[in-house]
């Protein structure tokens, strides 16, 4: 797994690495289908586009430059989802603009849209980081770090629970948190 998205957006602009894309799939395919179903296209049209959009992705990712001051990378992304939305329309009815709901991918910066797009954002790629992750670490480890961190159980009970030492127990927390942070830190955005 990507150290960072950083990382992870270089390794993806070095072509021939499958993990790299493998892992990208695996983020952000999810987060597509729901932008492009949310925009009104029926499921059959969205995994089109989803597909259309990680073509495009694959083909200019050794062109984009990352702009950390501007962190355009999700921009970037919603931009070709909404063009290819908006290309499939044309096809499928050029006099009928009703089919897509490009409305809910456009929104004023600072508005209650924008702020909605960017809360979900944030919570999807959480919950793939999270699955992602979790094949990573050995089972006792990750649930040692979850009865902790998310169940607020105490370090006593998880321990006896897993057969694992208290010290283990925030061993095992503290790498699972690390990770999570630093696979996080620049997905953030």
């Amino acid at each position: 797994m990507e150290s960072t998205s950083l990382t992870l957006l270089e390794r993806l602009r070095m072509n021939g690495d499958e993990s790299a894309w493998r892992r990208f799939v695996d983020l952000y395919t999810p987060l597509l289908h729901l932008w492009t179903r949310r925009a009104g296209l029926p499921e059959a049209d969205a995994a089109d586009i989803v597909q259309d959009v990680l073509l495009t992705v694959t083909n200019e990712m050794p062109r984009f430059a990352y702009d950390v001051d501007r962190k355009n990378f999700r921009g970037w992304l919603k931009t070709i989802t909404i063009n290819r939305c908006r290309d499939r329309q044309r096809k499928k009815a050029p006099l009928n603009a009703a089919d897509v709901d490009s409305a809910v991918f456009e929104s004023a910066p600072g508005s209650a849209g924008d702020e909605f797009w960017e809360k979900e954002y944030h919570q999807h790629l959480f919950q793939q980081a999270l699955a992602v992750m979790q094949a990573e670490f050995e089972t006792k480890t990750w649930r040692a770090c979850w009865e902790m961190a998310v169940n607020e159980r105490p370090v006593k009970e998880v321990a006896a629970e897993l057969g694992m030492s208290e010290a283990a127990v925030y061993v095992a927390k503290s790498r699972v948190l690390r990770r999570l942070r630093h696979e996080l830190w620049d997905l953030w955005e």
